[in-house]
Parts: structure tokens; sequence; C-alpha cells
């Protein structure tokens, strides 16, 4: 065993968050569904023979990487250290010791060097179909929700299971796609473990002691610093958010500690008839990326930096749904955690947190089928797309950009060549971000259709369509969600609707709150938001008090073409 020096480990640290973005770029480049291929909507990361996570790569979303920081320990319980062989991979998508719902599959393979254990890789990917009732909030229970897979062997000894490959195959609606999305999971994974011991014989490292010890007790030492710094104080927050029937109550109460941070849910709704459940592991991922997010960014994510940020929650609420609760839309209140925890933060350290923003992912998967008296395939298309992010203290906030998952929008392009559904319009939505000495980020428009001869259900996944975002220091609202058919008939925020041939879904996805006074900001900033067309002459007008005069005159520039 070579002696290492810091900068060696150093060196070291780096190399590993690299080994786990190749590992998560694998992916990306071979999956088979367009939510990994587009959207980036997956986790990557390495840990040590205990579990514990060393590195996590960069491309990936809270919700996966944060939940799976937990996951690695229960497959080293469930199948225990005796029955951990070289060339293994292991596989499950339980919702409570996984990543929180179904519809997210996490393979974990333990990595061996010259015979003996030295960690695990990790991974997970949202797949388009598991069966069942298919990806929505329709359920009222687990059960219904599709194939519950175990922790289990998907291959032992390098062979893989060929009864469970058959079993995946006759319970879900795209089995190809499937199939390949797991040998894809697998396949990353061992694209990382060749990569690791690449980089273990080039440093002459027989295990990860010593580099796991360094990452971990300089992420704990920093994290423990940012945490001190602030001051031993207790606020509370909360949120009123759509629900699926009745509206649902975020409530949560943050107490700094010395050397930690607990942030606490009772108060917080009870667990819904309908899927949009939630559990803790994946409320405890988000309430601890935007709290890290807020004191210590710079931070690599592991499970030391992780560590100090304490999450409870009482069972039996939304946030702490016990099985067999429905769990499939769990993002929906997973990405409204950060803004609830926010509304807490802000009172006790202004001027760091942004206004609200959209929050959830603003998605919908479209189920096509042939329509009476039409020949055709049946297909299942599901897009991820964004609403806007909330104002910033110093910035305004990101156009359609999806705060806090970071998941990626998904191109038409993309969308389109997976079935036949067409969408006629995507574009930015003006005076979508809340007004604001910094601007709200903008939602965004879509209207979307089949092909001739088909008919669809759409899957609506919204929230904001009666709660929009609210503003901070006396920033405005950001506009809410729409959504009907083109001919006016009203459709709902979530839930499975039918929808006839030839006719198109309207979608207005909400935009993000204002951040401080509008009257404060730049005038400038306001003209050219007019020039844009990120907002309109009668917003300008009358959240901005921008003179009738001056609209004439950028009006004037964007008709000759000159620069505002």
């Amino acid at each position: 065993m070579i002696m290492q020096s810091n900068v060696s480990y150093q060196v070291m640290w780096n190399r590993l968050i690299s080994v786990v973005e190749e590992q998560a770029q694998a992916l990306v480049r071979t999956a088979f569904s367009t939510s990994v291929r587009e959207a980036g909507d997956l986790s990557a990361g390495v840990y040590d023979v205990k579990g514990q996570m060393l590195a996590q790569a960069v491309t990936g979303t809270p919700g996966h990487v944060n939940a799976m920081a937990d996951a690695v320990a229960h497959f080293i319980r469930r199948i225990g250290r005796q029955n951990i062989f070289e060339g293994d991979v292991y596989i499950t998508n339980d919702p409570w010791e996984g990543t929180g719902h179904l519809h997210d599959i996490t393979m974990v393979t333990p990595s061996f060097k010259n015979g003996l254990l030295v960690g695990f890789f990790a991974c997970t990917a949202h797949v388009t179909d598991i069966g069942g009732r298919g990806f929505g909030a329709d359920a009222a229970s687990v059960y219904e929700e599709g194939l519950y897979l175990p922790i289990m062997k998907f291959a032992e000894r390098g062979e893989v299971d060929q009864t469970l490959i058959q079993i995946v195959r006759g319970n879900v609606r795209e089995p190809d796609q499937l199939i390949g999305d797991m040998y894809a999971l697998a396949t990353c994974n061992e694209i990382g473990h060749r990569r690791l011991i690449d980089m273990m014989d080039e440093f002459g490292l027989d295990d990860l002691d010593g580099i796991a010890g360094f990452i971990l007790d300089n992420s704990r030492h920093a994290t423990l610093e940012r945490i001190k710094a602030l001051p031993n104080a207790e606020a509370s927050g909360e949120m009123t958010v759509d629900g699926f029937d009745t509206p649902i109550t975020l409530r949560v109460k943050l107490t700094v500690q010395d050397a930690r941070i607990i942030t606490d849910f009772a108060g917080t709704s009870g667990v819904d008839k309908k899927g949009i459940n939630c559990p803790l592991v994946y409320a405890k991922a988000y309430a601890c990326y935007a709290l890290k997010v807020a004191i210590a960014p710079e931070i690599p994510n592991n499970a030391a930096s992780l560590a100090p940020f304490e999450v409870t929650a009482p069972e039996n609420t939304i946030v702490n749904a016990p099985h067999p609760a429905p769990v499939a839309l769990r993002h929906v209140i997973g990405h409204l955690i950060p803004d609830t925890v926010y509304d807490a933060f802000d009172k006790m350290m202004p001027g760091i947190v942004p206004a609200e923003g959209a929050g959830c992912l603003c998605n919908f998967q479209v189920s096509l089928r042939p329509a009476p008296g039409h020949q055709g395939v049946r297909s299942e298309v599901l897009t991820f797309n964004s609403g806007g992010s909330g104002a910033r203290p110093a910035h305004d906030g990101l156009n359609a950009t999806a705060f806090p998952s970071g998941v990626m929008t998904m191109p038409i392009e993309a969308t389109e060549q997976v079935g036949p559904v067409i969408i006629w319009r995507k574009e930015l939505r003006p005076d979508s971000g809340g007004a604001g000495q910094q601007r709200g980020g903008l939602g965004q428009y879509m209207e979307v259709g089949a092909t001739d001869g088909y008919e669809f259900d759409f899957q609506a996944m919204f929230d904001r369509v009666d709660h929009p975002a609210r503003g901070r220091r006396g920033g405005g609202l950001g506009a809410p969600t729409t959504i009907a058919q083109d001919d006016g008939a009203a459709m709902r925020g979530k839930g499975k609707q039918f929808v006839p041939a030839r006719r198109k879904v309207m979608l207005g996805f909400p935009g993000g709150a204002g951040y401080g006074n509008p009257e404060a900001r730049d005038p400038a900033l306001v003209k050219r938001d007019l020039a844009r067309g990120y907002i309109t002459a009668q917003t300008a007008a009358a959240e901005y008090g921008m003179t009738a005069e001056d609209i004439a005159a950028v009006e004037a520039a964007i008709k000759a073409g000159e620069d505002i």
C-alpha cells in the first residue's frame, strides 16, 4: 500500500467525481427511455464497503441521488454480505428503500479488486412504463401503480436472472424499452467499476479506506463549519398547494442547533387517497438539498455532507406516507418541499434564498391508440417540461427551468419520434414571471395533439393551478398553471383524461414569483423585458410604471431593429 498525501487524495476525490460522471453519461447514451436520454432523470454514485456515498455524478437529480444515498445500505442488509459475489448486480424499485416510486429502478453493483470487495456503484433512472395504471395519480394504493421489484439479484456472478426478465416482460406495456433500460443501468455501473479499478491501479490502492476517510472527514468538517456560522434559531414556514381533490398544506419548522439543522414537518397534511404521497426518503432528499444549496452549495454531495441535516415527519403525513400508500407522483409534493423550507429559512437568514418557483415538473404522459375505425399501434409518450424558477435576491428567475429537480426540458423532436404525438406549440409564456425588483422566470405555452386517426388519454401531473408561486420581499405572484382542450372543455390539473381524435390540449405552465418591490426594478431591465417579449406593454405600465411614451419608444426601436 502506497502512503498518500492530502494532495494525492484531493486528486483522487476529483477523479472519483469524474468516474461517476462518466458512469452517468454512459447511462444517458445507452438508455432507451427519453426521460433518461433527453431529460437526464437519473443519478449515479460510488460508495464505500459500508454503503456510504463517497461521490455523486454532476448529471442527475437531487431527489434521486440524495434518496439513493440511503439505498445502498438497504441493499447490503437485504442481500446479506455473505451473498455478495463478484459479477453480481442488484435491483429494486421499492419506493421506501429506493427513491420514492415504482417508476424509478435502482441498480447496485459490488466492486471487487483482486477478489476483495472495495465498494459499490449505484444508479437510478426513471422508466417510462412499469405496468399497472401507468404513470399518474389515479391509483388508490401502490399495488395498482405497477410491478414491484423487491431488492434482489438482477445477475449473480455474471448470469442474468432470465425468470426475472420474463416476469418483467409479461407485466409492462413497453417491454423492450424497459429491459433495455435495465441493461443500460447495469452497464453504466460496470463502466464506473472499470474506471475505479484503473484509478486504484494508478495510485497503488488496494482498498478505498484512505480516500473514503479523507472525503468524509473533510466534507463533514466543512459542512459543520457552515452550520456553526449560522445563528442558533428556529423558524416556521408553510405552503398550500393544489393536491388532487383538495388542497394540501406543507408545514415545516427549522431549528439550527450548533452542529445540525433539524427540519420537522409536523402539522403537514395527512396521506392523500390518490398517488401524490411522498415516502420520507424522498421528502428528506429535497429538504436536505434545499438547505445544502442555501448553506454550502460548493461542498460535494456525499454521506458526510448530508449527515448534519436531520429530517423528521410524523408517519401518515403526505411527506411520510407508509406502505401501501399510492406514491407514483411523489415528485409533485417532493419538488415543492424546498420552497416550503425556504419560507422558514428566509425568516432566519433573509436575502439568501429565492422566491417560490413552479416547483414540480410540468410532466405529462400521453397514451395513444387508434381511434375507432383506424389502424395503428398503441404508444406511451412521456415528456418532461418546466415552468419558471423564482426570482433570486440579486437576479431574475430562470425561464422554463426546473428547480429544484434540475431535470432538463425535453426537445419536441425527441418527444414526437417516440409515438404519434404532435407538439403544435412550445414557447415562452409572456407575463408569467411574477413582478419584482427581480422578475420571476417565465413558464411556457404548449399545445399537444395526436396525428390523424389517433385518440389519447392525457395523464396530467401539474400543480400551481389554484396556488401559484408566491413572491418574496414584496415580489408578485407567478402565473398559475392553465389546462383545457382547444374547444374550451375544462381539464383537471391531475389525473388521466380522455382526449378525442383531432382535439388538442392547451397548456400554460406556471411562472416563478418575483423578489422585491416592482417599483425598484431598473427601468432599463423593464425596457429589455418588453423588447424581448417577456412582458407585455400592459404589464410594463401596470406593474412597473412605464410611461406610454417609453413603451412607444421601445416598440419603435423593435420595429427599426435596434438593440434595447
